[in-house]
C-alpha cells in the first residue's frame, strides 16, 4: 500500500496527465457555419476565447466592447488572419439604446444574429461593510440588466428560425465564497434569468443555457492578485489538477452554440475542472 505522501504525488501525477491529455477548442470545424454570433465583452479573457473558436467553428462574430477598443481590434484582427469573419462593435449592453444599436450594426454586417454570449461582467470583492449602493448597481446592471437587455433584443432578432441564447455564470452563484455578496448575488440572479427566459422561450424556437466557470486564467486573477505561480499551485490542488483556460469554456460555449445542444434549455453547465 502506497504511503499517504506517495499517493498524494500519485494522484497529483494523474490529475495532470488528465488535464494534458485534453485540448479545449479541438474537432469543432464547422460546428458554426451560417451561424452570426453576438459575444458581449469579447475584447478580452473568456469572451475573446469564444469569439475566437466561435469563428474558427466557422460562425461570423461580433466582438463586443465597451472601452477597450484597442484589445477588441487585437481580437478581431487574429481572427481575420485566420480566415474568419469578425467586427468590434462598441456598445454598453446595460443601457438600451446602445444595445439596439448593437444588434442594428451586427444586421449590418453580417445578417441577423441567431447566437448571443452574454459574458460581460464586472466584479469586485469586498466585505459587507464595504458594499455600496454605487458597487451594486455597477455589478446588476452589466452582470444582469444587461442580460435582459440583450437577450429582449436577441428574441426579436431569432424569432421564427430561433437561436441559441449563452450567459456566463459562476460557481459563486451557488458556492459564494467570503467577501462576495454583490458579485455573487449578481450570479445567482443570471441563474434565475437562465431558466426564467429558456421556459418562456422555448416555444420560439430559443433555447437560453448558463455556463459557470470556476477559477480561470484570466486578467480577472492577476487584479485580484493571484500571479501565475499561485495559481498554478491552487490548481494543483483541484480535481483535474489545474485552474481552467478561457479555451476551457469557450469549448463549452461551442458546444451549446451547436446544433449538438440542441435539445437543452435551462441548463446550467458547471465547467470548473471539477471546483464547487
Amino acid at each position: 500500500m502506497l504511503l499517504d505522501a506517495e499517493r498524494m504525488i500519485y494522484l497529483l501525477k494523474q490529475r495532470a496527465a488528465l488535464a494534458a491529455s485534453f485540448e479545449p477548442g479541438r474537432d469543432i470545424m464547422n460546428e458554426l457555419i451560417g451561424k452570426v454570433a453576438i459575444v458581449t465583452g469579447a475584447s478580452k479573457g473568456i469572451g475573446a476565447a469564444i469569439a475566437r473558436q466561435f469563428a474558427k467553428a466557422g460562425a461570423a462574430v461580433v466582438v463586443n466592447y465597451a472601452s477597450s477598443k484597442d484589445d477588441a481590434d487585437r481580437v478581431v484582427g487574429g481572427i481575420l488572419r485566420d480566415g474568419g469573419k469578425a467586427v468590434a462593435i462598441q456598445a454598453d449592453v446595460s443601457k438600451s439604446a446602445d444595445v439596439k444599436r448593437l444588434f442594428a450594426e451586427t444586421r449590418a454586417a453580417f445578417g441577423s444574429p441567431n447566437i448571443l454570449v452574454n459574458n460581460a461582467g464586472v466584479y469586485r470583492f469586498g466585505s459587507l461593510e464595504e458594499a455600496t449602493e454605487a458597487e451594486f448597481h455597477r455589478q446588476f446592471d452589466t452582470n444582469v440588466l444587461s442580460t435582459i437587455l440583450t437577450t429582449q433584443e436577441a428574441a426579436r432578432a431569432f424569432d421564427g428560425p430561433g437561436g441559441s441564447v449563452i450567459n456566463l455564470s459562476s460557481i459563486s452563484s451557488a458556492n459564494p465564497v467570503p467577501n462576495s455578496v454583490i458579485y455573487s448575488a449578481s450570479k445567482a440572479a443570471v441563474d434565475t434569468v437562465t431558466k426564467a427566459l429558456a421556459g418562456e422561450l422555448a416555444s420560439r424556437r430559443i433555447r437560453v443555457n448558463a455556463i459557470a466557470p470556476g477559477m480561470t486564467e484570466t486578467e480577472g486573477l492577476a487584479v485580484a492578485g493571484i500571479d501565475g505561480e499561485t495559481a498554478k499551485n491552487l490548481g494543483a490542488a483541484l480535481p483535474m489538477g489545474r485552474v481552467g483556460t478561457p479555451d476551457d469554456i469557450a469549448s463549452v460555449a461551442v458546444f451549446l452554440a451547436s446544433d449538438q445542444s440542441a435539445w437543452l434549455t435551462g441548463e446550467r453547465i458547471t465547467a470548473s475542472g471539477g471546483q464547487h
